[in-house]
């Protein structure tokens, strides 16, 4: 549907969310992802009528006593992990991450497990999520959800006085969510922007949990970028919905409880490599190698007067950031994103235990893996089935090829997903600025390539194409454009130089 196409705007308009959803569909169908689940995994699901049994014995713990809590964002239903602080000794923090046992349910090649594995992550369009497990479990019968007993596998660490991981373990366990939280509400009490969430004070003890809890992630934020992890802050823009008319874009901005959630689970995906690999286990893990296109990230340092060695170096590019960050926060996402392009994409490799890992460039880590989003993720069910079968020691329920088969299409499906949600996304920009065509904007350039030239505006979260006027420019510039036309049904927003 071209913007000129409508006779009649409003009404459009008052049908904007039902009109995203049917672009998402039709995207998804394109890139050969589902958008429904088989008539087998909904069969296998009539049969499901309650969370896995919880056995006490020896290898599952009764940890149900402990404050609990889940943190993620105000809508979310699909609760994946809780977090616990203890005060040790010393300076020394002990801290808990428990992640929810989908296996205990989703079988390996059951009909339901077929259709994760196909899409392989839960989508988040502008207008609809299509979960990549039904709600049914993934809300439910699989999310560690408020005063419900749960399985769930725990990542057990001890954090020392400078943020530095001492030790850790991992076992089965009972938990209980003693409180659902939400990053915004809890963020604002932890920076003293807002009081304390009566979610927080109904539980005994809670407050000074959470307390514990963000000064160790603090000092392990502190310490993850003193050895190169990268100060990368872009802007996430969701839509605003009125009834079903879009109203506008709302930049979700980064706050202190998220950073808890952030370090812990960064943390937790180490310790559950390592683990894996002292067992002489296999493991998909989640790699950024190094970027092909250093040569630019350091021409654009240069620009800001900073010098960047030839060879790629986390630590500096982090002390770039940094000072980029101190200099211009409000552009720093911009710049942020700039950076994020030239480095590549994430992918996801199966890696054998001895042989020298590819690591995560932006995170400066050799040992890491997605493992803690197991209702949304496909990797990290994967991986939480090794993991089981390690504590259990039982005979691993992949060998090396199925990983590498795995690896490659989750690799190749979240690329898809992506796509999608990208064109949903600008779909849902698109009918934002359907009225501003002719408007001028500033404007930085965030890909240059043969396929094409984009640019993100400066003052609302939106990317487009640069049509005319693209040559000479590179990823960083700074440039004024000219909306020229969008394209709502193609997620198409046009610019030209001005």
């Amino acid at each position: 549907m071209n913007a000129n196409m409508s006779s009649d705007p409003k009404v459009d308009d008052m049908q904007s969310r039902a009109i995203l959803q049917k672009i998402a569909r039709k995207a998804l169908i394109m890139r050969g992802l589902l958008f429904e689940f088989s008539s087998q995994a909904l069969a296998e699901l009539a049969q499901i009528k309650e969370p896995a049994k919880i056995d006490l014995t020896t290898q599952v713990r009764d940890l149900r006593d402990l404050l609990w809590a889940s943190i993620d964002n105000d809508d979310s239903e699909d609760l994946d992990q809780l977090t616990f602080a203890k005060e040790l000794s010393s300076g020394k923090t002990r801290i808990l991450v428990a992640v929810a046992d989908v296996d205990a349910l989703v079988k390996k090649n059951s009909a339901i497990d077929q259709d994760a594995c196909h899409n392989t992550t839960s989508i988040y369009t502008a207008a609809q999520i299509f979960p990549m497990l039904p709600l049914q479990l993934s809300t439910n019968l699989t999310s560690l959800n408020l005063n419900q007993d749960r399985l769930a596998i725990v990542v057990d660490m001890t954090i020392g006085p400078d943020g530095s991981l001492l030790e850790s373990d991992v076992y089965r366990a009972a938990v209980r969510n003693h409180a659902k939280l939400a990053y915004n509400s809890v963020g604002a009490w932890l920076e003293e922007r807002a009081p304390i969430p009566q979610a927080v004070t109904a539980v005994d003890g809670l407050a000074e949990n959470l307390l514990l809890q963000d000064q160790a992630a603090q000092k392990m934020k502190s310490l993850r970028h003193a050895q190169g992890a990268l100060s990368l802050e872009t802007i996430e823009a969701k839509p605003v919905f009125e009834g079903e008319r879009i109203s506008g874009l709302l930049a979700e901005e980064n706050n202190r409880a998220k950073e808890i959630i952030e370090d812990f689970m960064v943390a937790a995906n180490g310790v559950t490599v390592r683990y894996l690999t002292a067992r002489n286990i296999p493991s998909i893990r989640r790699v950024v190698r190094i970027p092909r296109r250093w040569d630019r990230i350091v021409e654009i340092a240069a620009e800001h007067a900073f010098k960047l060695p030839k060879s790629p170096s986390p630590r500096k590019l982090e002390m770039f950031l940094n000072m980029m960050k101190k200099a211009d926060p409000l552009r720093f996402p911009d710049l942020s994103l700039a950076v994020i392009k030239l480095l590549g994409n994430g992918e996801y490799v199966a890696e054998l235990p001895g042989v020298e890992a590819t690591g995560h460039f932006a995170l400066a880590v050799k040992d890491y893996t997605h493992s803690t989003a197991p209702n949304r993720r496909y990797p990290d069910l994967i991986t939480q089935r090794l993991l089981k079968a390690a504590i259990e020691k039982r005979p691993m329920p992949y060998s090396l090829e199925e990983l590498d088969f795995l690896a490659e299409n989750c690799t190749k499906k979240e690329d898809a997903v992506v796509k999608v949600e990208r064109q949903v996304g600008k779909s849902a920009a698109a009918l934002l600025l359907e009225s501003r065509i002719g408007e001028r904007f500033d404007a930085m350039v965030t890909g240059a390539s043969e396929k094409g030239t984009w640019v993100r505006l400066l003052d609302i979260p939106v990317e487009g194409m640069l049509k005319s006027g693209s040559k000479g420019l590179d990823v960083g510039d700074r440039v004024m454009v000219e909306l020229a036309c969008v394209d709502v049904e193609q997620g198409f927003i046009d610019f030209i130089r001005r």
